[in-house]
């Protein structure tokens, strides 16, 4: 299995915004081609001004062929673009990360 975990920081204040523009043009399409997330989080404490996504895939090739074919979706195109007009995000880091022995993710 395959995680793929990503952490986007924000510019302050516009948490709210961000979270809404993704609702609105990104979420369905996202959703449509990867599945639901493991986990979407909005930071309470800590490194503020950063939210998590986590996905499961069943290895590298499986997130190949969702990612290539959501990035080639219209609608996700869209998001994308708004994203970039609003200028909220700031900074983004993945990390592929594997499940251990003996804790495996159960969906």
């Amino acid at each position: 299995m395959l995680i793929d975990h990503r952490t986007y920081t924000v510019k302050p204040g516009t948490m709210a915004k961000q979270m809404a523009l993704y609702q609105e043009y990104g979420l369905a399409a996202q959703k449509r081609h990867l599945g639901e997330p493991l986990a979407y989080l909005i930071t309470e404490s800590g490194e503020v001004n950063t939210y998590i996504h986590i996905w499961v895939y069943k290895d590298a090739a499986d997130r190949a062929a969702k990612r290539a074919a959501m990035q080639a979706d219209p609608e996700w195109q869209v998001f994308l673009q708004k994203g970039a007009e609003a200028g909220y995000l700031i900074a983004q880091r993945n990390n592929l990360m594997n499940d251990a022995p003996f804790a495996p993710i159960v969906r």
